[in-house]
């Protein structure tokens, strides 16, 4: 068995593992030992399609699937494709979760985000606060598809006896993030802004927004770690931990948007101003996690804020 519970041998579904949060799922598993990986690009299996993915299934009979697949965005994607964020992962999970029932699979997590929680909520979010108001305006359908997620994983478990589990990680960041300005979070847009004003010493950097929300930030490789965690332990202590199904993941602190486009101003070497665009939304006023659910586990965060925004930044630069 390796550190995560599940055998060497086993055979693992990484569903999305080009993206972010999957690649690193994927080095996590590599680096423990995994030997039967399975991973399938977009052009090779399209996760929305019943009948390919049934095929899959069937085909390749994986034992664990970790549905790290989705469409994501930053503030500007999701709330200028709201109809394609909804859609694409509904179908992706229903896919997903349907299949890995149908086929038996011992033991799947399902990936969320901490949008799912209300706009208004109380600080730090404990997972007991899921459906108990509003959600923010921009990100709502994203925030429904993943709802949906944690709330299928459930029912299956209800009806079918199965072992579906979901975590809930805050805002992330890290390699393979995507930086593009149209569609991107809000770190990897902050770190091409001010990369490039650097690069063409530009006067100024305009951030989005008053600066003033409080925003949480975890390195994708953390989750990753805290994901083969919760997917290795056994289903009596994971009911014990998570009772509504899922968990929260992060570092239970949080910045605001101001310092952390300082933080990135002062790694990228930028010595121009910054500009608030106040026309812009600000999103939820606060989001941080309550994560003591996870660290009762013994789990840690590796990296501090400014050591991984220093390897993302590295990263960046070597692309």
């Amino acid at each position: 068995m390796s550190e995560a519970g599940i055998a060497r041998d086993a055979r693992i579904f990484v569903a999305g593992h080009r993206g972010m949060v999957g690649s690193a799922i994927l080095r996590a598993l590599q680096a423990a030992g995994h030997g039967v990986l399975i991973t399938r690009t977009r052009a090779e299996l399209d996760l929305r399609e019943q009948a390919a993915v049934r095929e899959f299934f069937q085909r390749e009979k994986p034992e664990y699937v970790f549905l790290a697949a989705a469409r994501v965005g930053g503030i500007l994607a999701n709330d200028t494709y709201r109809a394609d964020f909804i859609c694409e992962n509904l179908a992706i999970q229903t896919q997903v979760i349907h299949e890995a029932y149908r086929s038996g699979v011992k033991r799947l997590l399902f990936l969320g985000s901490s949008c799912i929680y209300p706009k208004l909520a109380p600080q730090p979010l404990k997972e007991e606060y899921l459906l108990t108001g509003a959600l923010e305006p921009t990100n709502q359908p994203y925030a429904i598809a993943k709802i949906a997620g944690i709330e299928m994983c459930d029912a299956y478990n209800r009806q079918y006896g199965c072992d579906f589990r979901a975590a809930m990680p805050t805002n992330l960041y890290g390699p393979g993030d995507h930086y593009d300005l149209n569609g991107s979070h809000v770190i990897p847009a902050l770190i091409r802004k001010f990369h490039e004003a650097h690069e063409q010493a530009l006067p100024e950097v305009t951030v989005w927004g008053s600066g003033t929300p409080r925003r949480e930030f975890l390195h994708v490789d953390d989750l990753a770690q805290a994901s083969l965690l919760a997917m290795g332990i056994d289903r009596a202590a994971w009911t014990g931990l998570a009772p509504a199904g899922f968990i929260n993941v992060g570092c239970g602190a949080d910045i605001s948007i101001a310092e952390l486009a300082r933080l990135i101003q002062k790694i990228v070497g930028y010595r121009g101003d910054i500009r608030h665009d106040h026309s812009k939304p600000d999103g939820t006023p606060r989001k941080v996690l309550d994560v003591s659910r996870l660290l009762s586990l013994g789990w840690r965060p590796e990296y501090s804020l400014a050591q991984g925004l220093e390897q993302t930044y590295a990263a960046f630069k070597a692309v």
